[in-house]
């Protein structure tokens, strides 16, 4: 990442392999399959399955069984080293993009400047969600050379293609084939993977909160190659996302709401759903909190704290999008859009509520990091009194 400032050096050799990332993460359930440590693995022996129950890491050798890793015992740390739940993963990544650690009054993660932003192409900003923003952001930078490929996620599966799937966006048309939320988990660092055989050098990451500490936690660790070509990373704020068996077993079976006739998504309090006829529906959200994703039940980071830009929908306009520019390397991106005119801004205080809705949910976040865990992602939090 450009501009990052330096890791301090230290000569203690990093110990840790798939067993203590199994025990720890996977086996405790902080794993929030995110895929980092996929994508890191030298040797390929950690395989990952898109489809409701699963979303998480596992291991492909049998000769020490589930929880140990035969490259592991030989002295391969790379796992671990990827891993954004591991150990003390978010003050390492804070020291790695800020130079120093969170603060307590820092609960949505350290940042510059928070906007309200639009794209200005009209087609862009429809075809988007909310504002258009991301959207706007990959297009301008494939066609300004700052990236030459991003990791997204496209809709597919059976059925309906309501599956969010790792993709990769080269160009104008293939950003837009994923504008617009899924709901339903994607582990977008997948998409690498093509993005390895094609070549490319320069990419972005968009990804939930949970995947865009990945860059940072494998930087500061020295993973190695693995996160080299993620130039720029782009987080959606994101308090859950849900199985994708929501579809039959809620929404087609109490509503009668077939995922084929789905046209858009949409949460704001409620889960809204709007159909191809030109029907709208809202079911409760307290309806779909049986089918939340195992991955994000502990999850602490609802802002996407360790992203160069964090981008949601949330506050009363829903054709903004609430924009955290958290690195230099992202004000540059959204200043110089601004004044090309590629994308709108307002003062992200023009809508207080916003802002305080999401230090609010930040927080709510935070309190699911549970207290036997590393103790950083809870800084901020009030401390319990004893018994």
């Amino acid at each position: 990442m450009a501009n990052a400032p330096p890791t301090v050096k230290s000569t203690k050799k990093w110990p840790h392999q798939w067993k203590e990332l199994y025990e720890e993460v996977i086996d405790t359930g902080l794993c929030t399959g995110c895929a980092g440590c996929v994508i890191a693995c030298p040797h390929d022996v950690i395989g990952y399955r898109h489809e409701p129950g699963a979303y998480k890491p596992f291991h492909l050798e049998d000769e020490l069984g589930a929880d140990d890793c035969v490259h592991g015992v030989k002295g391969c740390t790379s796992c671990t080293r990827a891993c954004p739940r591991f150990r003390d993963w978010e003050s390492e990544a804070d020291r790695h993009l800020f130079a120093r650690e969170r603060r307590p009054d820092e609960v949505s993660g350290i940042y510059r400047d928070i906007l309200l932003t639009r794209a200005s192409e009209q087609a862009v900003h429809e075809q988007g969600q909310d504002g258009g923003l991301v959207s706007a952001i990959l297009i301008w930078c494939l066609d300004n050379g700052v990236i030459d490929g991003a990791l997204v996620s496209h809709l597919g599966g059976d059925g309906g293609g309501w599956q969010a799937v790792p993709a990769l966006a080269t160009d104008r048309a293939s950003v837009l084939a994923g504008a617009g939320s899924r709901y339903t988990y994607s582990a977008n660092t997948l998409a690498i993977t093509e993005a390895r055989e094609k070549g490319l050098k320069s990419l972005a990451l968009v990804g939930m909160s949970c995947q865009t500490s990945i860059g940072p936690v494998m930087w500061h660790r020295k993973v190695g190659k693995s996160g080299r070509p993620i130039k720029l990373n782009i987080g959606l704020l994101c308090s859950k996302s849900f199985d994708d068996s929501i579809f039959e077993e809620l929404f087609e079976a109490k509503y009668r709401l077939r995922k084929e006739e789905i046209v858009k998504m949409n949460i704001k309090g409620v889960f809204q759903v709007w159909m191809e006829n030109g029907d709208y529906h809202e079911v409760p959200l307290k309806e779909c909190h049986a089918w939340t994703r195992e991955g994000c039940n502990l999850c602490p980071d609802f802002a996407a704290e360790h992203a160069d830009i964090s981008t949601g929908g949330i506050g009363e306009h829903n054709d903004w999008t609430l924009t955290i520019v958290r690195t230099e390397l992202g004000r540059h991106i959204i200043s110089t859009m601004v004044d090309e005119g590629v994308i709108e801004s307002r003062p992200g205080d023009s809508d207080p509520g916003a802002i305080a809705l999401m230090h609010k949910l930040a927080a709510k976040s935070r309190a699911r990091w549970p207290e036997w865990a590393n103790p950083s992602a809870r800084v901020g939090l009030p401390v319990r009194a004893a018994p």
